[in-house]
């Protein structure tokens, strides 16, 4: 498969798929780069981290090939991945290093190779933001123009919640394909210099952070809809009146959250093929980074609005609640664990579990015969508050000897409060933790995350409903269609972890890890 001679971008069926088969057919290696994670559901599905390279040996299916990890062969979803641009690529980078500084022919011919190789890249990425854009307008002017049309069968509220703000990212993309095409060299296009354009516009990319939040509602108000016939043939006449391809509506709706997930990967292979000494080497290689902060922060984003249904769940299943509801001013648990509460009068001494979250602490009291239930006693507001550490020794306020004890002391208030944990790990522990939660708070503040009053209202509202059905049943294992030339083809939809980035990786959450020993979970 000639890098110079075949141009590929992501599978989206017809000639492209033919031709794909066609060349693993002719015993060409066709090789794809994972844009997620894929968590398997059945030993003959292929399992792969985001950015691995998946070698491609059957793609007749649309939706489920066939491919190759390592030393493991199985199924996968081909919207996982998207096609390497250049295929032919050297086997080894050192090698065409050491020819470009051997033979005067050698280097001349292993240099136009990687000018090539980075033409191809360029080229790949405005073939790709030219068909993202009028993927965009087909959307804009294709389904939401006809619904704006039928008030009879569409709100306002009902349009918001299927496009999000699809048309805010139609008009940002225009700016931003307009100004990439003025950075291209038409003449030698591999000293085009692209790398300044996304430094430019890496703000505007944060706008998708709000779409890639609705997406799942957007698909929920979907599959609603998706039950009634007028809407089915609605959505199907529009797509035929914009002569748009045979996707269904959440097919198209997914390609915003797919392509935040491509410029890390695109610009990666830009930089490959970008010589040091080339005017576009710094800028590419800071645009990269850029980028990936980008994808990284509406990952963040995602993970940090999932965790508020978590949140209403666990506050719902406190006894004895007392004020405000946590999502009020909090949206992240940063650490838990029991501590020694030390009060006045006569230095009375209190096991309580406390949970710290960003803007305050939490503490509860354990049932004396349920062990697994918790009681509200009260809470601290740490946007006002001071961490002392306490040597061990007899504390002079209380007169009362300690041991691996802190102090919280608001100043304003002048309230008090004297805490024990059991170990020296343990408390040294916690003081990290109240640093986190200032750095959490400070970050939110920088980057303008909050929680909306109606997702916290909708939280607080599943969170009820869950409380009073009870846990869901367990979903059931997929089943599988016959199939002569592999082993069973997955019917099921795989486990897509959207926005998960080979570089950066997160942390993974420690939500559950702090808090999953907590009966209240369990009930």
């Amino acid at each position: 498969m000639h890098s110079s001679s075949h141009h590929y971008s992501h599978p989206a069926g017809g000639g492209e798929q033919l031709a794909i088969n066609e060349l693993i057919s002719d015993g060409s290696v066709v090789c794809a780069e994972a844009l997620w994670d894929h968590v398997t559901m059945d030993d003959q599905e292929l399992g792969f981290k985001a950015g691995d390279v998946i070698e491609v040996m059957d793609a007749t299916n649309r939706e489920w090939w066939w491919g190759r990890v390592a030393d493991g062969e199985g199924w996968f979803p081909a919207s996982f991945v998207r096609l390497r641009v250049n295929q032919d690529e050297p086997a080894d980078d050192e090698a065409l290093r050491a020819g470009a500084g051997g033979a005067e022919d050698g280097g001349t011919e292993a240099q136009s190779s990687k000018n090539q190789m980075r033409t191809n890249v360029i080229n790949e990425i405005l073939s790709t933001e030219r068909d993202y854009i009028k993927h965009l307008r087909d959307i804009c002017e294709g389904y939401i123009r006809q619904c704006r049309k039928r008030a009879d069968m569409f709100s306002e509220e009902q349009l918001r919640t299927i496009f999000g703000n699809i048309e805010d990212i139609y008009r940002c993309q225009r700016a931003f394909v307009q100004a990439l095409e003025q950075r291209v060299n038409r003449e030698r296009p591999h000293l085009s210099e692209l790398g300044a354009c996304f430094l430019e516009h890496q703000a505007d990319f944060q706008i998708y952070s709000e779409y890639c939040n609705n997406h799942p509602r957007a698909c929920l108000e979907l599959s609603r809809l998706a039950k009634l016939s007028k809407y089915v043939y609605f959505f199907e006449a529009c797509r035929l009146l914009q002569k748009m391809i045979d996707i269904s509506l959440d097919g198209f709706l997914l390609t915003p959250v797919q392509k935040i997930c491509k410029y890390p990967l695109q610009l990666a292979e830009l930089l490959k093929y970008t010589p040091p000494q080339h005017r576009d080497f710094k800028d590419v290689e800071a645009a990269l980074h850029a980028m990936k902060n980008v994808a990284q922060l509406i990952n963040e984003r995602k993970r940090r609005l999932e965790n508020i249904d978590k949140i209403a769940q666990w506050q719902s299943s406190i006894e004895d609640w007392e004020g405000e509801d946590l999502l009020v001013r909090s949206s992240e648990l940063i650490y838990s664990g029991e501590l020694t509460r030390v009060t006045q009068p006569q230095a009375k001494s209190q096991q309580r579990m406390f949970f710290l979250f960003d803007h305050q602490l939490i503490y509860c009291k354990k049932d004396l015969l349920r062990r697994d239930v918790l009681y509200y006693k009260g809470r601290v507001d740490m946007d006002d508050l001071e961490v002392a550490d306490l040597e061990d020794g007899k504390d002079r306020d209380l007169h009362v000897s300690v041991r691996n004890a802190f102090r919280l002391h608001c100043g304003a208030t002048g309230e008090s409060h004297l805490l024990c944990a059991r170990k020296p790990e343990q408390k040294q522990r916690w003081l990290k933790a109240f640093a986190r939660e200032r750095e959490q708070v400070q970050m939110d503040q920088e980057t303008g995350f909050s929680i909306t009053e109606l997702q916290r209202k909708q939280a607080m509202l599943n969170a009820s409903k869950q409380q009073a059905t009870g846990k869901p049943k367990a979903l059931s294992r997929p089943y599988y269609l016959t199939r002569q030339k592999h082993p069973a083809l997955p019917t099921c939809l795989p486990q897509q972890q959207v926005l998960v980035l080979a570089e950066p990786k997160r942390k993974p959450s420690t939500f559950w890890h702090s808090i999953s020993r907590l009966a209240p979970f369990r009930k």
